[in-house]
């Protein structure tokens, strides 16, 4: 595969949630090239996991073509999730190492589609949060941008 400046891509994800559970926003900033694009969105009565879990979805879904991508989160739970506890879930039909339901499946489903049919080469990369890493500093703002906009004040 070749890959072309065209198809790199750097991804820096964040969730935000006032109250656990409470309004929730997420935030994603994709940059390629010198290219930069900001998206966030936000809901009513959710978690930090689940706004952690669909900034990453978002992000994933808004790429048009199989792309090479460094994707930093600070999230321990998506990137474990994703890295080293996914294929063991679905092994048990779902179910975690002490029997329990996963929670959050749905979005589990969906990442793993997003990652397993997507084409993409996917770098994943933790950051510590709140850290001074500016990509990661934006995304928390565009988290929070996301929580303002459930809330109605965006």
């Amino acid at each position: 595969m070749t890959t072309t400046s065209d198809n790199m891509i750097e991804i820096y994800t964040d969730g935000a949630c006032k109250g656990n559970p409470g309004p929730g926003g997420w935030g994603v900033l994709l940059k390629s090239g010198g290219t930069e694009k900001e998206l966030f969105g936000g809901e009513l009565g959710t978690t930090n996991n689940r706004m952690e879990m669909m900034a990453v979805i978002q992000a994933l879904q808004a790429l048009k073509r199989p792309c090479e991508v460094t994707l930093y989160l600070d999230s321990q739970y998506v990137l474990k999730g994703i890295t080293e506890w996914l294929p063991g879930w679905k092994a048990k039909g779902w179910r975690t190492a002490s029997k329990q339901p996963v929670k959050n499946v749905e979005l589990w489903q969906q990442l793993d589609a997003l990652v397993s049919k997507g084409g993409h080469k996917i770098d994943w990369r933790w950051v510590r949060g709140h850290n001074g890493d500016p990509g990661n500093e934006r995304a928390d703002m565009l988290a929070n941008r996301g929580v303002d906009m459930a809330l109605g004040r965006a």
